[in-house]
């Protein structure tokens, strides 16, 4: 068979993996199903976030076509099942889309975008099953950080927030209190989880992606630790014999030097 042309169209990538699905096609690509992808999309999707960290946009399109293909395979998996089709998909969101801009699409008058959030919050509304919740939209699969801080920006939109920042501060000051008053192994867990939640939520007020600030700062860690693991190497020293002074003054002198 000859090889696909129009290597820059959409349509080209939907005919590969219709192709590599066929009876005669990939035997990898024939097993799979959305349950056996899972992992897959989520590898993809960090990627996705990793390379937006490093703002690395020769590697961004790379994984951005690699999540595709995931969205696209599932897409082909549901057709063969008769489940829907790609189509839609596509129909889906871009009705979603239109719907949730009136003031593109429609006669609506916005003033900015915080009235763009309000307005597409109504939207949302009209959209949910009669009793839904407003949090049911809010995949519960998500990192507990990322999902601490999507629920209680969807509240917020509602008015359920501080006014002012002190009110969260004297909040995280009250849950340190009652963190330190905890007795049992199940009171601090509890204790630090509310912790965790007033955390996510001054990040939130404070226009900070949680789950983006935490992964720079693992990053921020690892290249520092590894600086004082080639500092060791290099001057015969085990690193687990150090006394925590000498270790803490190579975690001060990898500060210096690893530009992150």
């Amino acid at each position: 068979m000859s090889q696909p042309q129009n290597l820059d169209q959409f349509a080209t990538l939907v005919g590969i993996i219709a192709r590599l699905r066929a009876p005669d096609g990939c035997p990898w690509d024939r097993k799979q199903t959305h349950a056996s992808l899972r992992e897959n999309l989520l590898e993809e999707c960090y990627e996705v976030l990793e390379t937006l960290d490093r703002e690395d946009s020769d590697k961004l399109y790379d994984e951005l076509g690699d999540l595709l293909m995931q969205v696209v395979l599932h897409a082909q998996i549901a057709s063969e099942a008769g489940e829907f089709k790609l189509g839609d998909v596509l129909r889906n969101i871009n009705t979603k889309l239109i719907h949730r801009h009136p003031h593109i699409f429609g006669s609506r008058k916005v003033k900015d975008a915080e009235e763009v959030t309000l307005n597409w919050e109504v939207l949302k509304r009209e959209e949910r099953d009669a009793g839904a919740s407003m949090l049911d939209g809010v995949p519960k699969q998500m990192p507990s950080l990322a999902y601490s801080q999507r629920v209680q920006s969807r509240v917020a939109r509602v008015g359920f927030d501080w006014k002012d920042s002190s009110g969260v501060i004297d909040k995280l000051v009250e849950e340190i209190k009652e963190l330190k008053q905890a007795g049992s192994q199940e009171e601090k867990a509890a204790e630090f989880g509310d912790l965790l939640f007033t955390l996510a939520n001054i990040a939130r007020r404070e226009g900070i992606d949680l789950e983006s600030a935490l992964r720079e700062a693992n990053e921020r860690f690892y290249e520092r630790f590894t600086y004082m693991e080639g500092i060791c190497r290099r001057r015969g020293v085990n690193i687990g014999e150090l006394s925590f002074d000498e270790q803490n003054a190579l975690w001060e002198e990898a500060k210096k030097n690893v530009k992150r």
